[in-house]
């Protein structure tokens, strides 16, 4: 019996739950009408006769359990109230209290933000036409402003340690059909919080009536302001380390007077989850997105099951018995291929991601061709090929092919252009580039990223991928992350704080603290929401890291590069127990790259998957992958002068590729194979780019000829 839809509610509605002991959980959450309850004990085994109880899972948190019911009107699953119109501002929603915003305003700011951060949002680029909340699944503009009233859960999980803390959410919409249950995973990307895949992977679930799964991989934008001790807590708002305790999302794990110490040789720094955890948090992503699902679980037994009595509900949901697609892109695209992999009770149905962020085990035999050409560099892990574009980006940005480039950073275009020069006289000096001029050690730097695996559609992004400082973030989050460094190391001189907007100078106390906001507007990997990365050696004090030394940091970028080829035992350790064997149990599956990709290379991703999992599943395996031309890593981008006129949205096929394991999963129709999509780009100039069109965009095909990716044995022949 469920009771009334939560379509017929006008307003929305908070309740904490209490567990009252980690044994003995006394649950109090939401039905349908947010009055049942479900009691687990100790017999919850032992049930005379009536069928299996729906317990909570052992590793959600006591006490961090809530729930809040949206009427769909004021506030909304997909959109938080502000419906297709509002995500569309470039303003950020207001809050009534800059320095104190509720967690209401914290949601809103989060899901705003987040929804933007993945896709392109311009209308002439396909918001509003293509993709967004007034656009169904058919394509068509038909959903309104698209708010979707529904029902939230949030908790933590953890393995009791306090520590961990996964945020864990699932979002159940009042079109849910408890007679044909589904479950779409929207594992975050990168290192964002638990909204982080919310219009990856949680838009296209809710329009399908599915239950929506997410986590923050336990690396989700949890900060730590050292000086003052302020923390974030699960929704956002802020606490004292001390005072939060264990209910922190991160707290950095420091003694007192060493941070005491810390804190008056390098003031105004910040500890993030990601990086200085010390859990090296990538290796529990799968486990983490297994997590959520089983979550989605528990939450669809309470919901939609009878109560057995006052307190009990029977378990309808086993697992295995609803249609689940693990789905998101990036790091979360990672996770969910992950959680495939580890799967050994039927959680997962089908598995679509965008843009894998993995790190494969290769076998010997794998190989990857393109154009007749081997890629000998395919299948490097991410310490390896991005503290290599760290090093040696800002003077392949110089290199002949690169001229053009897209314009990506609020530095003078002359303090850009010296950098770039001195990081190549650097290099050169310390004979990591050849040439007599600046000119020819560009293009030696551009050589040597194509022979590491990078492909020649990327040359134009290496510029913006480091202006940017996308890959200065990741390479220097990750390297800290698997080092398992102390927030005290200062790992290869660099530390996160604030700088001065004029000079770039650290310790730079600002009028406005960037915690409040973190939670809503940061991303987890600095330089976010006002937070800098540093590099502390030299100016005294530091300073903002391109700013702090003429070459951009460039000892730092080589101690990181360091790390790894000097093979330092944490960093190796690390890095192999986050690796996965692409052995899928012959779940259908569907990958989706952009072939410009230049952050996370698809010879290093999506081809060498392909490639190890033809070896170790052969015949069995079910996977499929589509390669894009002309599409790159970040959707948001589009909207910049030089990425629209040159790139199209991989977004779009992310979505084709959901709908079509929809069809095969509920229809039987057979996946398209692997293949390469060629893409037309819209062209035009900056100031007169053409709107995009579907001419732009063939579709996926299901027999696509000369464009068809083979596979056989781990080798894999891609068209050029």
């Amino acid at each position: 019996m469920t009771g009334f839809p939560i379509a017929r509610r006008t307003r929305t509605r908070t309740r904490k739950v209490q567990l009252r002991s980690a044994t003995a959980l006394a649950i109090a959450t939401a039905c349908v009408t947010l009055a049942c309850a479900a009691h687990a004990t100790d017999h919850d085994n032992d049930n005379d006769g009536h069928g299996e109880l729906n317990a909570l899972p052992s590793f959600v948190v006591p006490g961090s359990l809530s729930t809040n019911t949206y009427d769909g009107v004021s506030d909304d699953l997909l959109t938080a109230g502000l419906g297709k119109t509002g995500l569309a501002s470039a303003a950020a929603p207001a809050v009534v209290n800059a320095s104190s915003p509720t967690a209401a305003e914290l949601r809103r700011l989060a899901i705003w933000s987040n929804y933007r951060a993945l896709v392109d949002m311009t209308p002439a680029g396909g918001y509003g036409r293509f993709w967004g909340p007034n656009v169904d699944l058919n394509g068509n503009d038909t959903l309104g402003e698209g708010k979707i009233a529904g029902t939230e859960y949030l908790a933590y999980a953890d393995d009791g340690s306090g520590r961990q803390n996964v945020s864990l959410l699932v979002q159940v919409p009042a079109s849910f059909d408890p007679a044909n249950p589904c479950i779409v995973t929207a594992t975050s990307s990168g290192s964002r919080g638990v909204y982080g895949a919310i219009s990856a992977a949680g838009e296209w679930g809710l329009k399908r009536g599915c239950a929506v799964a997410y986590t923050d991989k336990g690396s989700g934008n949890g900060a730590h302001e050292l000086m003052s001790g302020l923390v974030t807590l699960i929704d956002g708002r802020l606490a004292s380390a001390a005072t939060a305790g264990p209910a922190s999302l991160f707290t950095a794990n420091v003694p007192a007077a060493m941070l005491s110490t810390y804190n008056q040789n390098f003031p105004n720094r910040y500890a993030f989850k990601h990086a200085h955890s010390q859990q090296n948090p990538e290796q529990d992503w799968g486990k983490d997105t297994l997590e959520a699902i089983q979550f989605a679980y528990w939450v669809l037994n309470q919901q939609f099951t009878p109560r057995l009595d006052a307190w009990h509900h029977r378990v309808l949901y086993e697992p295995g018995s609803i249609t689940t697609i693990a789905a998101s892109v990036s790091n979360g695209g990672g996770a969910s291929l992950a959680a495939a992999e580890q799967d050994t009770k039927g959680w997962i149905t089908a598995v679509v991601v965008g843009e894998p962020q993995i790190n494969v085990r290769m076998p010997g035999n794998a190989q990857v061709f393109e154009g007749g050409q081997r890629i000998a560099a395919a299948g490097k892990p991410l310490a390896d090929y991005m503290t290599l574009a760290n090093l040696l980006q800002p003077c392949a940005a110089l290199a002949d092919a690169a001229a053009g480039a897209p314009y990506l950073t609020a530095l003078p275009v002359a303090t850009t252009g010296a950098i770039r020069q001195a990081r190549c006289a650097s290099l050169a000096a310390a004979g990591y580039v050849h040439g007599s001029d600046t000119q020819t050690q560009a293009n030696d730097a551009l050589a040597q990223l194509h022979q590491a695996g990078y492909e020649a559609d990327s040359d134009l992004l290496h510029a913006p991928m480091w202006d940017s400082q996308a890959v200065p973030a990741v390479a220097v989050t990750y390297a800290n992350a698997y080092a398992r460094a102390s927030v005290v190391d200062n790992l290869c001189g660099f530390s996160f704080g604030t700088t001065n907007p004029a000079t770039g100078a650290a310790g730079f106390a600002p009028a406005v603290s960037p915690m409040p906001t973190i939670f809503g507007l940061g991303n987890g990997v600095p330089p976010t929401n006002g937070i800098s990365l540093v590099y502390n050696v030299t100016p005294s004090g530091g300073a903002d890291h391109r700013l702090a030394t003429a070459d951009a940091s460039f000892a730092g970028a080589v101690c990181a590069r360091a790390l790894w080829t000097g093979k330092d035992p944490r960093v190796l350790a690390s890095v192999d127990a986050i690796s996965v064997n692409a052995i899928l149990h012959g779940k259908p599956a569907i990958i989706v790259q952009g072939r410009s990709d230049a952050l996370v290379p698809i010879n290093h991703a999506s081809r060498a998957y392909l490639a190890a999992n033809s070896v170790r599943e052969g015949g069995h395996s079910h996977l499929s992958l589509y390669e894009v031309t002309n599409g790159q890593h970040f959707d948001a981008f589009l909207g910049v002068a030089g990425f629209n006129t040159r790139f199209v949205p991989v977004h779009y096929y992310n979505l084709q590729a959901l709908n079509l394991m929809w069809s095969h999963l509920k229809n039987g129709t057979p996946l398209p194979p692997s293949q390469v999509i060629r893409t037309t780009p819209r062209g035009g100039t900056p100031s007169t780019v053409p709107a995009l069109e579907v001419s732009n965009l063939p579709p996926i095909v299901a027999n696509p000829g000369s464009n068809a990716i083979s596979v056989d044995h781990g080798v894999v022949l891609v068209p050029h």
